[in-house]
């Protein structure tokens, strides 16, 4: 359905819930087609709280300069 700018804003509930039922809700200014109205798709994932909680913990020196050197050489090739 589409309809003009002014019958939107007068009937915007309706629109809506057109929508939401799968109706193709455009909204016209003087007759040009300007934005259509969809239902907003929900989450695709649920986030669960707690869900990293069985994870692997990090090593107290996960930070320390050994560490950090080790990355570096490893970045740069190993011995070179």
């Amino acid at each position: 359905m589409q309809v003009n700018m002014l019958e939107a804003k007068n009937q915007l509930s309706k629109l809506v819930q057109a929508a939401l039922a799968g109706e193709d809700v455009v909204i016209a200014n003087n007759g040009v087609p300007v934005v259509r109205l969809v239902k907003v798709a929900a989450p695709a994932l649920v986030r669960k709280p707690g869900a990293w909680a069985t994870l692997a913990k990090a090593d107290a020196d996960w930070d320390g300069p050994a560490t950090n050197t080790a990355i570096a050489d490893a970045l740069r090739g190993g011995d070179r």
